[in-house]
């Protein structure tokens, strides 16, 4: 892991600045800490305050772009034909991290339902997903990084990510795991 370590920048690098969700360049040249890589994404302490950097810039932190899994050719129609579980679902969910809290969003109670309607061309995935906090600008990239997580499941043509509000989050809804995690118990 790149936790806790300080890093200069070897190229412009694109991120999104935490917790107001806007895209910013870190500039060349400039230090960055890492204090978080889960998930397929770093979340670096820049002069500027907290960015999230994603792993298809890491080497703008100089560190190895991880490579995509290798993805056998499917059969015409084997992808349509896959059946896809609510607990494959909830699995890929749980690579999807907070970029401020190092627990991923299912054991922080941010996924409230997980609907799978069957289809022709694959499977409809509808999810609803909270924040800890409604002002939150990060809410679109991590309900984007949710979509396209799920939709990178074999027999699934499309995910729908909804934010919603109700019932509000609170610490109570953090599962067991994610307590341990946070050291809340």
């Amino acid at each position: 892991m790149h936790e806790n370590t300080e890093r200069t920048l070897t190229r412009n690098c694109p991120a999104i600045q935490i917790p107001a969700g806007n895209p910013i360049l870190l500039p060349a040249g400039s230090t960055v800490f890492i204090t978080q890589s889960l998930g397929g994404s770093y979340t670096v302490a820049t002069e500027m305050g907290l960015a999230r950097v994603s792993a298809q810039f890491a080497d703008a932190l100089g560190l190895e772009v991880p490579s995509a899994p290798a993805e056998a050719p499917p059969a015409a129609a084997d992808s349509a034909k896959a059946t896809v579980s609510e607990k494959s679902i909830w699995d890929q969910l749980k690579t999807c991290y907070d970029p401020e809290i190092p627990v991923n969003i299912v054991d922080l109670g941010l996924i409230y339902d997980c609907e799978i309607t069957p289809g022709g061309a694959g499977a409809q995935v509808t999810v609803k997903m909270t924040l800890t906090a409604p002002g939150c600008g990060m809410g679109p990239v991590l309900a984007q990084e949710a979509k396209a997580k799920i939709e990178s499941l074999p027999g699934v043509e499309e995910a729908t990510v909804e934010l919603v509000w109700e019932p509000p989050w609170n610490q109570a809804m953090i599962s067991e795991a994610g307590k341990m995690q946070l050291g809340i118990m």
